[in-house]
């Protein structure tokens, strides 16, 4: 049972990751748009892809740690 809430935490672990990565990439986009405000809306198409991708990788961890606390009892 230990090992299995270990595997889970660690699963969950990549919301770290994806906050970590939203949070540079959101910081980089305002710098960028602070410097070339005529490109704002690319900008702002980039930024959202990347953060929609790097947030679907920290619900694919927490569905994996739900898969591993529900099947592995």
């Amino acid at each position: 049972m230990t090992l299995i809430a270990i595997g889970a935490a660690i699963a969950v672990l990549t919301g770290a990751g994806a906050g970590i990565g939203i949070g540079i990439a959101t910081a980089k986009a305002t710098e960028s748009i602070a410097r070339q405000p005529e490109a704002s809306g690319n900008i702002n198409k980039a930024l959202l892809l990347g953060c929609a991708l790097a947030e679907a990788t920290a619900i694919y961890g927490f569905v994996i740690a739900v898969l591993i606390i529900l099947f592995l009892r």
